[in-house]
């Protein structure tokens, strides 16, 4: 996609809740697209809700945004050439455009009161006529105005809506019509003297000099409005980017917790990479060719365009950002995976006593690709505690025939080993299987619940050794006590 000057998009959340899913990913459009073209991304917190917009809030964008490695070139925190970047520092520059659009007449004071508004749709409804406002404040004198104040009345400001449909020309969905009526005289200031969103976003987009304005889908019916008040003004507006939504599911659900949505912080708690969400929220809408899913950062910035968002939908797949975040996990050299996993264990408590890092590397190995997230190495919880439970269905399937003597023999075996490494560990055991003449299966799967409780997991060898000769020993003694009392 050509550009005639310097890209400058920007990510405008509202600080009333942490940062989920659906904007993440208009975050990560704004910034691809940004860097794609060597343009400025910049974060400005639209925050003209003010009783839900929380401090909180904005420091969990902040610290989200920071995870998953959206920098941003002009800001909060960062500073800027138009800076303050938060809406509710910027009231001057709002009462500027407001009288300018009063000035033109092209805005005007709106004195009625809620009941005579709602008493007006009443009778629209009655009427079946279109139930927006009808204008009747449009032609007040100033004698008029006198009067409603004199009364004690407040205004709210509303724009004048012109005649004639309103064409957007969007660089996804292309040619989008609003049709005239399904528009009334908005308001942009509210009798408190504060502004209204759709106001302060756009005036925002202007003096900020935006060249696109990136957002999902479910703005677009605020598109018409923003796109009359830079015609009030006389302004070119931004050229708009609807991003297709992201849906729960095939049938069109909206997103919601159930499919598995939920905030950026969240997924960081849970185990999730930065580098695992940012390629999944990519494919939220956007695609390179049919076969490529897994790609870079670097990879991402030199391919990344618009021309290749879709205009549909997109469905949350969990499955997909767990597969994706496993193979991010395993492309994690051992090192790394390591310091990964660490704060997991210490938050369950399994590092209380002291372990070598090198045994920590040997166990996150013996795990293996085994991951889908970091927080799955809980579930591994038999290399540090003995209070494990042995499965009902392992033991029906492998504890037959005489399991504690097959149990007792190998536990012999085991303590006659002087050096207890994987060599002659597996030597000693594989010595004693023949020499007894039962399958390695029939062996070795009973072994495995008596140390783990399971029937499946990491290499046997690598628990064994993992353990230790004295844990392995005081195990295998534990289940064959468990098996002769029941």
């Amino acid at each position: 996609m050509a550009t005639d000057q310097p890209v400058r998009v920007r990510f405008a959340p509202s600080p009333t809740g942490f940062l989920h899913i659906g904007g993440a990913r208009t975050a990560l459009f704004n910034w691809l697209f940004a860097k794609h073209h060597g343009g400025t991304f910049i974060l400005r917190i639209d925050d003209t809700d003010e009783a839900r917009s929380t401090d909180e809030s904005m420091r969990g964008i902040y610290e989200s945004m920071e995870w998953l490695g959206l920098d941003w070139d002009e800001g909060p925190r960062v500073g800027g050439p138009h800076a303050p970047y938060i809406q509710t520092e910027r009231g001057d520059l709002y009462r500027k455009y407001v009288q300018q659009l009063l000035d033109t007449g092209n805005a005007y004071r709106c004195y009625c009161t809620p009941d005579e508004l709602d008493q007006m749709r009443t009778q629209a409804r009655l009427e079946k006529r279109p139930q927006g406002y009808p204008g009747k404040c449009r032609h007040l004198t100033e004698a008029d105005r006198e009067e409603l104040e004199a009364e004690g009345r407040t205004s709210t400001i509303r724009l004048k809506i012109p005649e004639g449909a309103i064409i957007l020309r969007d660089l996804v969905l292309d040619v989008v019509k609003f049709e005239a009526e399904t528009l009334d005289d908005f308001i942009i200031v509210r009798s408190n003297g504060s502004p209204l969103y759709n106001f302060t976003s756009i005036i925002d987009d202007i003096e900020m000099g935006m060249t696109h304005v990136i957002r999902g889908a479910d703005h677009l019916s605020n598109t018409p409005k923003q796109l009359l008040i830079c015609q009030a003004l006389g302004i070119d507006p931004p050229q708009c980017a609807h991003l297709p939504m992201v849906l729960g599911s095939s049938k069109g659900e909206k997103l919601s917790k159930r499919h598995g949505a939920t905030s950026v912080g969240q997924y960081r708690d849970d185990g999730y990479l930065p580098e695992a969400l940012i390629n999944f929220l990519v494919r939220l809408g956007w695609s390179y060719d049919d076969k490529e899913e897994i790609f870079s950062v670097a990879e991402l910035i030199e391919k990344f365009d618009l021309d290749r968002v879709g205009k549909s939908g997109s469905v949350f797949d969990l499955k997909k950002l767990q597969w994706l975040n496993g193979h991010y996990i395993a492309q994690l050299d051992l090192s790394a995976r390591a310091d990964a996993v660490i704060p997991f264990l210490q938050e369950a408590g399994f590092l209380g006593e002291t372990r070598s890092r090198t045994w920590l590397e040997q166990f996150v190995a013996a795990v293996g690709d085994r991951l889908e997230t970091l927080a799955d190495i809980t579930s591994y919880s038999y290399f540090f505690t003995d209070d494990f439970d042995y499965d009902p269905k392992a033991v029906k399937k492998w504890w037959k025939g005489d399991p504690a003597g097959t149990l007792q023999g190998l536990r012999d075996v085991l303590a006659a080993v002087e050096v207890f490494d994987m060599e002659p560990v597996e030597a000693a055991i594989w010595a004693h299987i023949e020499a007894k003449e039962i399958s390695r299966i029939k062996a070795m799967q009973p072994l495995r619940v008596a140390l783990s409780g399971e029937a499946g997991g990491p290499g046997l060898f690598d628990i064994i050794v993992l353990l230790g000769k004295e844990k392995v020993l005081e195990r295998l003694d534990r289940a064959i006590s468990h098996i002769q009392e029941n």
